[in-house]
């Protein structure tokens, strides 16, 4: 986005709006500074519990982690520069988007997410605002007049923001739209995204428009990089191409890119099931680049492509939650991933079930780390205090101590579980990392 677009887009928007409020009296101004205050000192809490409402409430805004991510960063810009308004009384005149607001908006038009999922996100987010601004305002108990001059003030203030934000992020959108139709070649991935839907196209057409069979066995693969850039889709591309000249498929992969630092892909095996192991494939990806790859298990047929996809989004959704241990390359089939991505769809009640089965080893500490690690690897060992001392790089007494620290104290409470709870645990604690730890006590 040049600054010539993002400057005529502000000239637009700056006409269209629909008023700026006028400057209410002293007094008002007063009252409305110190509500924004207030509301301020919980900005987090409300800023959570908004994005979490409008991920909940609006289809195809949840289907991402990355998606939620930059939908948290936007409502927080948004939030903060309303709080900063009327604080301060600054004009919406004079305001220009936060960078994430309109990034989100560019996301969203790059994974074909409908303009309406973006404009209503918006309004939800202004209604669930006013409720908070209502409800600082009856705890001040102001005299009537007073408090409908607050809740006038306020109420302009904050609409004519929404107003002018959404016709800025609308334009952004439909521009990102329009380029990113032409770019990334909308006839394949239509194609694609046909299949993956279940629709009719059949598999001469399917092969017509991409060159790729479905009649054969398929490996699917989810290629992105947190580090966003004007160069990411090649890049991304070549660790495709990369992925599959190393595994010797039987032609070229099939790939369709989602955004500007996400692509899928299909890697074709004829008959033949393709060997896979992720712990080799790490060098491929280029140092310091961030780029990150996940996979399905390899399956035959239409339903093949359909279902390596599916478990290729259903690991992807959870090696790309913020704050998880980055792995370069994560299958499907990987040991535990499966069993993690179910429990992953549900985190408030996973988290829960990990800090009563581990306890103090929940915590996110360097200690509980390194036992989470020793005791893991003693169970992925046959509870051998050798081979795990060998795996680590330990001295066999090194490991039996941290293991009857663990398992014979009994004050940890983790004698109390199954083995395969457990295990189960600290299979999530591995992958999931903070997302499911308890803060250190303080």
């Amino acid at each position: 986005m040049t600054s010539a677009v993002s400057g005529d887009r502000g000239a637009v928007a700056r006409r269209r709006l629909a008023r700026v409020p006028a400057t209410a009296d002293a007094e008002v101004l007063e009252t409305v500074a110190g509500i924004a205050r207030r509301i301020d000192a919980r900005q987090s809490e409300i800023i959570r519990s908004m994005a979490a409402l409008l991920a909940h409430e609006i289809d195809e805004l949840d289907e991402d982690p990355q998606l939620v991510e930059l939908l948290e960063a936007s409502v927080h810009g948004n939030v903060s520069t309303i709080l900063h308004v009327l604080a301060n009384d600054i004009s919406v005149e004079h305001l220009q988007p936060t960078t994430a607001a309109v990034e989100y908006a560019l996301r969203l038009a790059q994974r074909d997410v409908s303009s309406h999922s973006l404009v209503r996100a918006y309004h939800m987010g202004q209604d669930d605002l006013m409720k908070t601004c209502y409800a600082e305002v009856e705890a001040l108990r102001l005299p009537g007049s007073q408090a409908m001059a607050v809740l006038k003030h306020i109420s302009d203030v904050v609409y004519s923001y929404i107003d002018w934000i959404t016709l800025y992020v609308f334009d952004a959108y439909e521009q990102e739209r329009r380029r990113w139709i032409g770019a990334r070649g909308s006839v394949r991935s239509s194609t694609i995204h046909n299949v993956l839907g279940g629709g009719d196209t059949t598999k001469e057409a399917f092969e017509s428009e991409t060159g790729y069979r479905l009649e054969q066995t398929h490996l699917a693969m989810i290629v992105w990089s947190p580090k966003s850039d004007g160069d990411d889709l090649s890049r991304l591309d070549r660790v495709v191409r990369s992925i599959a000249h190393r595994l010797t498929t039987d032609a070229a992969p099939v790939i369709t890119a989602i955004d500007r630092s996400t692509v899928w892909a299909w890697l074709p095996f004829g008959r033949r099931p393709p060997g896979l192991d992720t712990s080799a494939l790490s060098d491929v990806i280029p140092a310091g680049s961030g780029i990150r790859v996940v996979f399905g298990l390899p399956a035959a047929g239409v339903g093949g492509f359909r279902r390596s996809h599916q478990q290729a989004r259903a690991a992807y959704a959870v090696t790309s939650l913020p704050h998880t241990p980055a792995r370069p390359v994560v299958s499907f089939g990987d040991r535990g991933v499966a069993v993690v991505t179910l429990l992953a769809e549900n985190l408030d009640s996973t988290r829960a079930w990990v800090w009563e089965v581990l306890g103090s080893l929940a915590e996110e500490t360097d200690q509980a780390a390194t036992l989470r690690e020793t005791l893991s690897a003693y169970f992925d060992n046959g509870e051998s205090h050798l081979h795990t001392a060998q795996q680590l790089q330990l001295h066999r007494n090194t490991v039996k101590y941290r293991i009857n620290k663990t398992l014979g104290d009994g004050a940890t409470g983790l004698s109390d579980h199954s083995k395969l709870d457990l295990a189960l645990a600290l299979q999530v604690c591995e992958f999931l990392g903070p997302t499911v730890l308890r803060p250190p006590q303080v």
